[in-house]
């Protein structure tokens, strides 16, 4: 099965994979840059909306001295295994969507 192209002549896998590479910021470049291919808008939606809550949780539980900086690094690891999933997900061509954000993410695409 051959992969469909992006308007920026990636293959959707590849350019959903790349939509999670430097999280939400890759997830904004992907919406504004690709206007047609909904796989990608879909993972770049959803790695917006899931990196942009997960970085304003870490800013709000860094505030918080000492109890605030143990839990940021005890959920440090479980963040990165979030993010090494959606890549492989998106990369192997799946639509792997999240509880809530993936809903959510889905509906802005469908629009």
């Amino acid at each position: 099965m051959e992969n469909k192209k992006t308007a920026l002549g990636l293959d959707e896998n590849v350019a959903g994979f790349l939509c999670y590479v430097a999280t939400w910021v890759t997830g904004i470049i992907f919406l504004i840059l690709e206007k047609e291919n909904k796989f990608v808008r879909f993972h770049a939606m959803q790695s917006l909306l899931t990196f942009l809550i997960l970085f304003a949780i870490s800013i709000f539980i860094g505030w918080v001295p000492i109890i605030g900086w143990i839990i940021s690094i005890l959920m440090f690891p479980l963040w990165l295994i979030l993010w090494i999933v959606l890549m492989v997900k998106a990369f192997n061509g799946e639509k792997f969507k999240l509880p809530i954000v993936g809903n959510i993410a889905e509906k802005q695409v469908n629009k």
